[in-house]
């Protein structure tokens, strides 16, 4: 029953996912975030790698030398840093990260934390997330910006806690809301 407890784990993840967005005053997102899990090109394989205490992704990839799941995810949310490669205008730098907007720089920490969270289970620590992070971010194509942002918001989870730093999420998309409206009312 590997795809029922794979179920659970989505759902988990998903339901953590969109309380945080809501505590931070991203709505849309929050209910409409990681969907395309539940889509049979990536619901099946996660059924199939399912493991527990890791990404189903991780375990097909091993299996395969790619992962079909996770190919899929990252072309359809916006949250996920892959989304946002693109080759550069310089040619000499080819693949680069494009920057990434405030509202989704916000949920794709939301969901490094509800990631950890899920798999970590008793064992997740404020600091987890940014050592996660750490231990890949060579690798990481981010756009200067977009790395700057998504560093703060771990540190300040690790050293000031998850209390702080939603709270500073929140004033910061209320303050990106306002921005858009402002360039909305300057575009008509």
């Amino acid at each position: 029953m590997k795809w029922l407890e794979h179920l659970k784990t989505i759902t988990k993840h998903k339901m953590l996912v969109m309380k945080q967005c809501f505590q931070v005053g991203l709505y849309k997102q929050g209910l409409l975030h990681d969907l395309s899990k539940y889509s049979w090109t990536e619901f099946s394989v996660g059924a199939k790698y399912y493991q527990g205490n890791r990404s189903p992704n991780d375990a097909e990839r091993e299996d395969k030398g790619y992962t079909s799941a996770w190919l899929h995810h990252k072309g359809r949310n916006k949250h996920h840093l892959e989304y946002w490669i693109d080759y550069s205008r310089n040619k000499e730098e080819g693949l680069v990260g494009m920057k990434m907007p405030d509202n989704y720089i916000v949920e794709m920490f939301l969901d490094r934390v509800a990631a950890c969270k899920i798999y970590q289970k008793e064992n997740y620590d404020p600091k987890n997330p940014l050592a996660y992070y750490m231990r890949g971010r060579s690798r990481y194509l981010l756009h200067p910006y977009s790395r700057e942002k998504l560093e703060l918001l771990l540190n300040m989870l690790a050293e000031k806690g998850e209390r702080k730093t939603f709270a500073y999420c929140r004033k910061w998309m209320r303050e990106w809301k306002n921005e858009q409206k402002k360039d909305w009312k300057k575009r008509k």
